[in-house]
């Protein structure tokens, strides 16, 4: 099998939400994410430097989207999902500390054989929301 192209990293990271205003009320106004795009069938957040996290409407994205630029192909999801935002290890008590402020339970931390902390909550639709503060994975650099 031939080696693959190199790849930059990941782009997007997409959950899908039964009420987007729900979820810009947490992503926007708890997390304190940057809308770049918003609609109604989804809206776009600045995730951090070449990272953006994709909140789409759950059923609206199913069919394909025809552009002027080319068609985007339906995607969909029914169960919750899960992502992670990098964050510095000293970052663990202000982000444990503002979330349960903002009145978001936290759901469970955990300590990881690295040494890295992970923060977990969920969104208002029940997508799992983890905040990792390094080391946890061999290529997460803090």
């Amino acid at each position: 099998m031939p080696t693959p192209p190199p790849l930059q990293g990941i782009l997007e990271t997409a959950v899908y939400v039964d009420d987007l205003e729900k979820a810009h009320a947490f992503y926007a106004g708890v997390i304190g994410l940057k809308r770049m795009v918003g609609g109604d069938r989804l809206c776009a957040y600045d995730a951090g430097p070449g990272e953006t996290l994709l909140v789409f409407a759950r059923g609206q994205t199913i069919e394909d989207t025809v552009t002027d630029g080319g068609v985007i192909p339906g995607h969909h999801s029914d169960g919750p999902a899960h992502f992670a935002f990098r964050i510095a290890a000293d970052q663990l008590d202000p982000w444990r500390e503002h979330l349960v402020a903002s009145g978001v339970t936290l759901r469970s931390e955990v300590v990881w054989p690295a040494g890295g902390t992970s923060l977990y909550v969920d969104d208002p639709d029940g997508n799992v929301v983890e905040f990792a503060a390094p080391p946890l994975w061999a290529n997460f650099m803090g």
